[in-house]
């Protein structure tokens, strides 16, 4: 499976940077394998969309208004996904909203597409999460590496990591990298 993990938000803006963070966090635990792209969408929206061609599989992290106390986190999939970028917190999520829409109409949105969202609790300008927000940054984490490894991308934690295999350079093996067509 070729699987985009898309952490998204505002990290001036305090839990806004929530899903940035996420990934932050997942590439600092696990080894990411070839499989998999982490990438900071930042509060990018539509320039995001050619990001999505050939991919299986979408796991969007950011933060939602799910209506609930915050730090909670959520998971919505399929069909849901485009519906809670209703609830619009920041102007990043019409961005996100129009991407999935878009994607859709030009047969690129991923056939699996899936959205961990956490409640925010303070959207004020700042660099630092709140503390509902941050203590459940370690769950949202591991619910990524649950989720990925059901798409057959098992994470393995770098301190369990073997030694790295070296090329007769010296240098550890370049990623292989996937290419694909673009639909007309």
């Amino acid at each position: 499976m070729n699987i985009l993990v898309l952490g998204v938000g505002n990290l001036l803006m305090q839990d806004e940077g929530v899903g940035v963070r996420a990934l932050e966090a997942l590439e600092a635990r696990f080894l990411i394998p070839p499989a998999v792209e982490l990438l900071d969408g930042g509060t990018a929206g539509l320039e995001l969309l050619n990001q999505l061609a050939c991919r299986d599989a979408l796991i969007i992290v950011d933060a939602v208004n799910s209506g609930r106390p915050p730090g909670t986190v959520v998971r919505f999939e399929g069909e849901q996904v485009p519906a809670v970028f209703r609830k619009k917190i920041s102007p990043h999520q019409l961005g996100i909203s129009d991407l999935l829409a878009v994607a859709r109409l030009t047969d690129l949105l991923p056939q699996h597409v899936v959205l961990f969202g956490v409640q925010p609790a303070q959207l004020g300008t700042g660099l630092e999460l709140s503390p509902q927000v941050a203590g459940v940054l370690e769950e949202v984490t591991l619910l990524i590496a649950l989720e990925l490894a059901s798409f057959g991308a098992d994470l393995v934690p770098k301190s369990a990591a073997p030694a790295p295999v070296l090329t007769p350079s010296g240098k550890g093996a370049p990623p292989v990298r996937l290419s694909c067509r673009l639909p007309a």
